[in-house]
């Protein structure tokens, strides 16, 4: 699994650039890019991605790191 995938929570860190999708999203996959706030998953892994909120206050699950 790659170090970018958004699933650990050891790679997500305020203030990286990340590829979220939002729970709107969920069915259709769409991604929206956003900068992280805070990181709302305590435990250190999550199948389907990390949940953050962005500093725009959205909250979705980490599906990219981006560089």
């Amino acid at each position: 699994m790659p170090a970018n995938s958004g699933k650990n929570r050891l790679d997500i860190r305020p203030g990286l650039v990340v590829e979220v999708v939002l729970k709107k999203d969920q069915r259709s996959g769409k991604r929206t890019r956003g900068i992280v706030k805070a990181i709302l998953t305590t435990s250190s892994f999550h199948p389907h991605g990390i949940k953050v909120r962005l500093e725009d206050g959205r909250v979705g699950r980490v599906q990219e790191i981006l560089p």
